[in-house]
């Protein structure tokens, strides 16, 4: 896998007619974790779409770099599919729900833009395949009919295909959706090490602030379709920002165990959990 790095310059994105994404801008580095957030509605996932060449966009510029150019970018719109797909991927969250075929054909899958049409699997196309399911810890159910897995698992076999791929970006919708708590943990140590130990450049949609807060070298905090605030964790996710941008009060506060962020929506029944019971007669 070479270096490769993603940027979007003064995105313009909409739909139908109507401008959803006003002027945004985010980069994806090598080795680096960078974060979107953000109410619903806010802009997050039609952002990483158009990084992934899915939704088209109405202005800006998609670049993208790879190997020695990683930190000279060029315009992603003259490459093909192909071309495009060897260096950036996408876990989106509206996937297909292949029938019929076991978890190590569906993470087959991710070699497409490897191979030549219709050429069986070589011996780096397998060992891709087996350090993907590997990764993702889903190597024992490689022969399962994907039938008859849980939502869960599903997402950890769509994960490996994009593993699989072996691509410089790994762009992520919400990849913790439908886990449970170990898995999403895991998920969460695995972006890591795609970025700390492979160079990996990761763009993560992410809606639990204290994901982000664990996780992100950048924080992207957009709000109604524009950025409001971008930054290392600790200047994104202040108090400030978050209580204006969700129109709720959010307490921060350093972990005294972990030393993290810890970030506390304040919802109106919380007082009210923390009153004594009124002594009775």
């Amino acid at each position: 896998m070479t270096a490769t790095g993603l940027r979007g310059d003064d995105l313009v994105l909409g739909y139908s007619g109507t401008t959803v994404v006003h002027g945004v801008s985010v980069r994806m580095a090598p080795g680096e974790v960078t974060a979107l957030i953000g109410p619903n509605g806010s802009g997050k996932s039609t952002v990483l779409r158009s990084l992934a060449r899915l939704h088209a966009v109405e202005s800006g510029r998609i670049s993208v770099g790879g190997g020695a150019d990683a930190g000279r970018l060029e315009d992603a719109a003259p490459l093909s599919a192909r071309e495009f797909a060897r260096r950036v991927t996408l876990l989106s969250q509206s996937r297909p729900h292949p029938s019929g075929l076991a978890v190590r054909d569906v993470v087959a899958f991710g070699r497409h833009p490897h191979r030549r049409r219709f050429a069986a699997l070589d011996d780096a196309d397998r060992a891709a395949i087996a350090s993907a399911m590997g990764l993702t810890g889903v190597e024992a159910m490689a022969d399962r009919p994907v039938d008859q897995l849980s939502g869960g698992e599903l997402q950890r076999v769509w994960l490996a295909t994009c593993l699989a791929q072996d691509t410089g970006v790994l762009l992520l919708d919400e990849p913790t959706n439908h886990l449970d708590l170990r898995y999403q943990v895991e998920i969460l140590d695995l972006v890591h090490q795609l970025a700390a130990d492979h160079g990996t450049a990761l763009g993560i949609v992410l809606h639990d602030l204290n994901h982000a807060a664990t996780v992100a070298d950048t924080v992207v905090l957009l709000h109604r379709g524009r950025v409001a605030a971008v930054g290392e964790p600790a200047a994104v996710l202040t108090a400030e920002h978050l209580s204006e941008v969700y129109e709720l009060p959010i307490a921060v506060h350093d972990d005294p165990d972990t030393g993290l962020l810890r970030i506390e929506p304040r919802a109106r029944h919380h007082e009210r959990r923390r009153r004594p019971f009124a002594a009775t007669a």
